[in-house]
């Protein structure tokens, strides 16, 4: 489960780390309302569970309530990688003075939890690691062993920063493992970590829950995050995202990928009696993330029916702004349908999961 912003902050505020003062808003004059409560100038924060927002003009700021009004009004009803803005949040404008970068996640590979650390803040993480690698630091801890603030201390020392800011870092550093580690989460990010004349404030927050911990956290019931949660999801570092319906037809997806020199860049399993318009925001969910350059659907029909998807990807690829390719596997019930559907709307697809597995990979290498 990924959550918004607004519910990551929170949570991040019960949890002792420090975030800018805010309210959420959905619609214009609530907007304006809660410019007025702030009193200062203020920043409209789209919510949307899609990265790169700012860059999409998903973020814009307003020094008076009445401005506040007319940018929630351009804002809200907006797309941003294929998600609707349906709520602001609307923060406090901090001063910053330097921003940071600090995230937990799952380093699968190591099956340990990876502390980074970077005074690059602000930015996409994966343009650092790409232009200045030896910026970022990281520190694996071992699930068995606790992990203490002179540890946290350590890794706010490699970061290189000042000295006098060294224990504030390692604090926060620490706060942000913990709340990680309480909650069963796959990602606790802050980017930017801002320096202002108050302290360090998390201007930013990324956070997700594992779907087979959240039982444990009653906590999070009420998140309309946790009421969207309808797809098994996992994200990877590859460029083809695969989807498939059931998760061991995902999986093969997957190894076929992985046979014919590819590399998986989600795991999204779209379940038995998938509808056209489930079909069509698993699309859009995988057309979120950055790094994918090719889709490989891969569709056996039972339950779910070939029309049905068929529909779902004409919908997607009608409305999208950010154009990927598609390959298609689509076979089973109303498959004939399903693929004349798909082949009046010019849109190709196969019948063998190894071809269309082969092709996505040739697609993906000729955009390279």
């Amino acid at each position: 489960m990924r959550c918004f912003e607004y519910s990551a902050k929170k949570i991040f505020k019960n949890e002792g780390i420090p975030v800018p003062e805010s309210y959420v808003a959905k619609n214009p004059e609530e907007a304006e309302d809660a410019a007025a409560k702030l009193g200062k100038p203020v920043a409209l924060k789209s919510q949307v569970l899609v990265g790169g927002r700012g860059k999409a003009g998903g973020i814009k700021f307003a020094d008076s309530p009445e401005e506040a009004g007319k940018v929630a009004k351009e804002l809200l009803g907006t797309e941003i990688k294929g998600e609707k803005v349906i709520k602001l949040l609307i923060e406090e404008k901090v001063n910053i003075q330097s921003e940071f970068y600090i995230s937990v996640i799952m380093d699968r590979s190591a099956k340990k939890p990876v502390i980074m650390a970077s005074t690059e803040g602000g930015m996409e993480i994966e343009e650092v690691a790409k232009k200045s690698p030896e910026k970022i630091v990281k520190y694996h801890i071992n699930p068995l062993d606790e992990f203490l603030p002179y540890q946290a201390r350590e890794i706010a020392r490699k970061m290189g920063i000042p000295n006098d800011l060294i224990s504030k870092m390692g604090t926060f550093i620490l706060k942000l493992f913990n709340v990680f580690n309480k909650y069963d989460a796959t990602i606790a990010e802050i980017n930017p970590l801002v320096l202002t004349p108050e302290g360090l404030i998390a201007a930013d927050a990324k956070f997700g829950v594992d779907d087979d911990a959240l039982w444990r956290h009653n906590e999070f019931a009420d998140l309309e995050e946790a009421k969207k949660g309808e797809f098994a999801y996992v994200t990877l570092d590859g460029d083809i995202a695969v989807i498939g319906n059931g998760a061991g037809l995902t999986l093969v997806g997957m190894d076929m990928i992985n046979l014919y020199g590819g590399k998986p860049a989600t795991f999204l399993d779209i379940g038995g009696g998938a509808s056209q318009e489930s079909i069509a925001r698993a699309i859009n969910l995988v057309l979120s993330e950055p790094n994918v350059k090719v889709i490989f659907l891969n569709v056996l029909g039972g339950i779910t029916r070939a029309d049905d998807v068929a529909n779902g990807v004409i919908t997607v690829l009608n409305s999208a702004d950010h154009k990927v390719p598609i390959v298609i596997r689509l076979t089973g019930t109303n498959e004939k349908e399903g693929q004349r559907i798909l082949r009046d709307a010019g849109i190709p697809f196969e019948i063998s999961m190894e071809e269309a597995a082969e092709k996505a990979v040739e697609i993906c290498r000729s955009l390279s």
